[in-house]
């Protein structure tokens, strides 16, 4: 996280005017800013180029100017003039959450995000039941993504011990599954089953639903979500087989779109003799039922 000062934005500042001056846009240049953290980046740019205007629309400008380029998308609606901003994150070799000082200071700026959102469907976010929402929010959030702060190598510590002459199926069954999908964010959620044939090592039971929650807790799609646990389980412990089945409900399916409530989606993927022996296959897939 980097929290900019003033001076930070003045030296961002003139630098881009450099280089807009090299392009060969600075000669009386009319500026546009991207609501809304473009336009305080407008009007202290228009100091840095001599003779330039802030436009109050796009048809009146030659340039168009913002504070951050995070993905790019705010930037390819702006494809008919050449675009500026004070920093570019797809460049940047850290990836830093940036706080300007025209931000909100509470949770670094991050709220604000949140606010905006109430404003964009409709709602006053002054009012008495939305005023710690936007806290609120962040805070389910972090919870929510809290797998991205998790490797499955902190967690599946194995053990030789117990182990021995144990080769049959190790399966736990309905281990819950939160979380949320990456095309619309909407929660789906439902049950893991996951199981393993030792190969001289076990792990904790614990961490299996553990493993399953380091993965949940991520933007996801069911697909990437069933065959990342199976390979860290299959990295991490080196067992004979490893079969995960994954059922869930989705949220951007029942609640929006075709709105079919109650339908299930099935995922699995197998490692091993999980996969490559019937009847191993046919003994998991007998103790799910």
């Amino acid at each position: 996280m980097k929290i900019l000062t003033n001076k930070d934005l003045q030296v961002a500042c003139q630098i881009m005017a450099e280089q807009i001056v090299r392009d060969g846009h600075g000669q009386q240049a009319v500026i546009f800013g991207v609501p809304r953290g473009g336009l305080p980046v407008a009007y202290l740019l228009s100091k840095y180029l001599s003779g330039s205007i802030v436009a109050d629309n796009i048809e009146h400008a030659t340039i168009v100017v913002d504070d951050l380029i995070d993905s790019g998308a705010t930037s390819e609606k702006y494809t008919m003039l050449p675009f500026y901003a004070l920093f570019d994150k797809r460049t940047d070799s850290v990836q830093e959450w940036y706080v300007f000082p025209w931000e909100n200071n509470a949770c670094h700026g991050a709220d604000d995000i949140v606010t905006r959102l109430l404003q964009y469907v409709g709602e006053d976010p002054s009012r008495g039941g939305l005023h710690e929402t936007p806290n609120r929010v962040l805070k389910a959030w972090k919870h929510w993504t809290s797998g991205y702060g998790q490797t499955p190598k902190a967690i599946l510590k194995v053990f030789k011990d117990g182990a021995e002459d144990c080769d049959e199926m190790v399966i736990v069954k309905d281990i819950p599954v939160y979380s949320h999908c990456e095309h619309h964010m909407a929660p789906f959620f439902g049950v893991a089953h996951v199981a393993y044939i030792p190969n001289g090592k076990i792990v904790g039971l614990s961490k299996i639903s553990r493993l399953v929650d380091i993965f949940a807790r991520r933007l996801q799609v069911q697909e990437r979500l069933t065959n990342q646990i199976a390979d860290a389980m299959n990295d991490h412990l080196k067992p004979l087989g490893v079969a995960v089945v994954i059922e869930c409900r989705h949220m951007c399916m029942e609640s929006r779109g075709i709105q079919r409530q109650g339908a299930s989606t099935i995922t699995s993927s197998l490692r091993g003799v999980l996969k490559s022996d019937k009847m191993a296959r046919a003994e998991f897939m007998g103790l799910l039922k």
